[in-house]
């Protein structure tokens, strides 16, 4: 390997240290954390883990791509909607209804991304016509959603979704769903920071710089960014599968431009990128529209528009990156006049 390849690698190596030293101190930290509290407050826990999953997955595509996909909801929508149309409508053995329901979700996530994202990237849509095309996927799944009522129940949506069950075990309890939403959140987690801190993420890196130059040394670029969109998606269809098992049920919520707003402003919050960061955005935003929800619930979809609108004139980057770019501006302005 030439010492310049070791180089990049070096440095690869360092940016990953500090993102999974936070990763695995969040992750020791969550697992005693059922010990001091109780049912109800760890399944809103469990549920703050799988919507963390879901940002997740966009910060897999949007921030190591720079490509944001407005309407990453269809893909959790679909997790969700999969699961409970195939353990609630098809009448299966209960014993393996769960994990047929979750293999359809992913699957049916990751192979919609694949058609989608086929014809999208592949036909060089990028920037903001790719975020209004997935903006238009979401309109096109919410409306399915509520209109197939016979399937999807409609604006009621399909109650009953039985708890996950594997092997003759079934997560019903809040503890047992608890570390169930904690271990695919790990699993999920570190394998993606180790694929996007090693060579597959610098050619990501590299198609975000420059898509041009990085296909003329020799990369596929369309091939790697839809990749990268279908495993996002299978990911965020997980998260709504897993989801639904949790909460027992299913609503054109989970599919709608609503979620796909607030889930860019949970990454946005922990820094589009850093893919930990995605969680800690999920569980400070979450905290926030309880705090707005509870004094006004019409509030909360205002304080989402005017966030989003500083997001995109003020703080592009992220509110984290921000600060921290003003506090370091700070300091050095500070040791100029001392000096």
């Amino acid at each position: 390997m030439s010492s310049g390849l070791k180089k990049i690698h070096r440095q690869a190596a360092n940016r990953m240290r500090v993102p999974t030293l936070v990763a695995v101190v969040l992750v020791l930290a969550l697992c005693v954390l059922p010990i001091w509290i109780d049912g109800y407050t760890l399944n809103n826990y469990r549920d703050i883990l799988l919507l963390g999953l879901f940002a997740l997955s966009l910060d897999l595509f949007w921030g190591r791509t720079g490509i944001l996909s407005f309407g990453h909801a269809t893909f959790f929508g679909l997790g969700a909607y999969g699961m409970a149309i195939t353990t609630i409508k098809l009448g299966l053995d209960p014993a393996w209804a769960s994990l047929a329901g979750l293999a359809v979700g992913v699957l049916l996530a990751a192979v919609v991304a694949l058609f989608v994202g086929y014809f999208i990237l592949y036909g060089g849509v990028r920037g903001a016509y790719f975020t209004i095309v997935t903006l238009a996927l979401t309109m096109i799944a919410s409306h399915i959603a509520i209109g197939w009522s016979s399937m999807t129940g409609g604006d009621s949506g399909l109650i009953g979704v039985p708890p996950l069950s594997v092997l003759g075990y079934t997560f019903y309890d809040p503890v047992s769903s608890f570390y169930l939403a904690l271990g695919a959140l790990t699993l999920c987690l570190f394998g993606s920071l180790w694929v996007m801190h090693g060579r597959f993420g610098l050619v990501l890196k590299a198609i975000q710089d420059d898509e041009t130059k990085a296909r003329t040394l020799g990369y596929k670029t369309q091939w790697l960014l839809l990749k990268t969109f279908v495993v996002s998606a299978a990911m965020a269809g997980l998260a709504g599968a897993l989801y639904a098992t949790g909460t027992g049920f299913v609503a054109p919520d989970m599919i709608a431009l609503l979620l796909s707003t607030e889930v860019i402003i949970w990454v946005a919050v922990g820094g589009s990128g850093s893919l930990v960061g995605a969680v800690i955005g999920t569980a400070i935003v979450w905290q926030l529209q309880v705090k707005i929800s509870s004094i006004s619930f019409a509030a909360w979809p205002i304080a989402i528009g005017v966030f989003f609108i500083l997001l995109v004139l003020v703080f592009p980057e992220g509110p984290v990156a921000f600060l921290a770019r003003k506090l370091s501006k700070l300091r050095g302005s500070r040791k100029g006049e001392a000096q």
